[in-house]
């Protein structure tokens, strides 16, 4: 449906602007005047070509929106007003036109819920659902506050993992990047001077020379294919869900990183559920949200099963033992948490307990993975170098 701008006069006489969408100008129209303004102006919305690409809301952006908008609504502001404000200090193009379009929505009558689920990439179903409850319960400030600190703490746990994942990554790939320099540039040097020393090359030297051959030859089939085989993984995982579900339970077997992937997982559904539940959220509806963002389709399944039977009449502990997807400790103390109605607060010590466990995985998988990747660089490296020097040293004792 097309966009419209308009601008119009109320009955106070103040001028507004915003937009519209509608079948044409008299419906535009219609609608003004059913809100009690005179049309001054109308026209179709031209299309903003904007590169957008690399202008996405960011975690840290949300976080001090929402902290600055709680602040705004406890002290009485108007909630157009408060949109308006951070709009106009928002230095980031694409978030900016989102609370723009949410401030005009607001205008229209619409609820701030409903306006914010129309932008989906900056505002998740989590997210919606809470301001949802926190205007139906008149505490939209709390809410705000809550959400806020629960972005804070999702965010650390997800730079501790990705921590956890770039530093063996990027020492294997300057690895990579080493060893192909040495066989594609330095390697031919070294065998240029062998030829020119003349004699039979050590068998170490020739099959690095023959590696290097090799490489030189094929180098750019296999950067394609490399390059392939990411392209395909990463559309299989998005399009095929039985690859996707399948490569999801090869992650949580993972030897090192399986258990770090639990824990976070834990921590993740923990403060998630907590945080919903405190805020009024239906339990239903809370795990549904909890699963959609797990991350992880055994997880994910898990938590929908439980979700079926709770909503048969059966307790969340009793499912959640038997998809055998969080550990015993966990089950036991969700159990002990609706026996005593104190559900939100035994899954925040939940998620804080899991929070320092992953503290503690990524700390002693950094420090094993450290001096394994030194070995593994040094080793490699040492090893062509060594190859290298071979005929070197033969010659030496020839001359002796």
């Amino acid at each position: 449906m097309p966009v419209f701008k308009w601008e119009g006069r109320t009955r106070q006489g103040s001028i507004k602007k915003g937009t519209i969408e509608a079948a044409n100008e008299a419906a535009v129209m219609t609608q003004l005047r059913a809100q009690s303004i005179v049309p001054v102006n109308v026209k179709a919305k031209s299309r903003d070509i904007e590169i957008t690409l690399f202008e996405s809301v960011s975690i840290k952006e949300l976080v001090i929106f929402t902290r600055q908008f709680a602040t705004m609504i406890d002290a009485g502001l108007p909630l157009v007003q408060c949109l308006e404000i951070q709009a106009d200090q928002q230095p980031n193009k694409a978030f900016k036109k989102i609370l723009t379009e949410v401030k005009s929505d607001v205008e229209q009558g619409s609820t701030f819920a409903d306006s914010l689920r129309k932008h989906p990439k900056a505002f998740d179903e989590l997210y919606v659902n809470l301001v949802t409850a926190g205007e139906v319960g008149g505490i939209l400030d709390t809410i705000l506050n809550r959400l806020a600190t629960y972005l804070e703490k999702a965010d650390s746990l997800r730079r501790k993992v990705k921590g956890a994942m770039v530093y063996p990554v990027t020492i294997l790939v300057v690895a990579i990047g080493v060893v192909v320099l040495l066989l594609v540039k330095v390697i031919p040097v070294f065998e240029k001077m062998f030829d020119d020393f003349g004699g039979v090359l050590p068998k170490p030297t020739q099959i690095v020379v023959d590696m290097s051959h090799w490489l030189q030859a094929y180098i750019v089939y296999l950067l394609v294919g490399a390059a392939a085989v990411i392209i395909a993984w990463t559309q299989a995982r998005k399009r095929v869900e039985k690859f996707r579900y399948h490569t999801d339970g090869l992650f949580l077997k993972m030897p090192i990183f399986g258990p770090l992937l639990k824990k976070v997982a834990v921590a993740r559904f923990s403060r998630t559920l907590g945080t919903m539940i405190s805020s009024g959220v239906p339990i239903l509806d809370a795990l549904e949200i909890c699963a959609k963002t797990s991350g992880n389709m055994i997880i994910e399944e898990g938590l929908q099963n439980t979700r079926a039977a709770i909503s048969e009449g059966r307790t969340i502990a009793e499912p959640l033992e038997d998809a055998k997807v969080f550990p015993g400790m966990v089950v036991q103390m969700i159990a002990v948490g609706e026996s005593t109605g104190a559900m939100d607060q035994m899954l925040s010590k939940i998620a804080d307990f899991y929070d320092d466990e992953v503290d503690s995985s990524v700390a002693a998988l950094t420090s094993l993975m450290e001096p394994l990747m030194m070995v593994f660089l040094g080793g490699t490296i040492g090893g062509l170098l060594m190859a290298m020097y071979l005929p070197i040293f033969k010659l030496a004792e020839n001359i002796k």
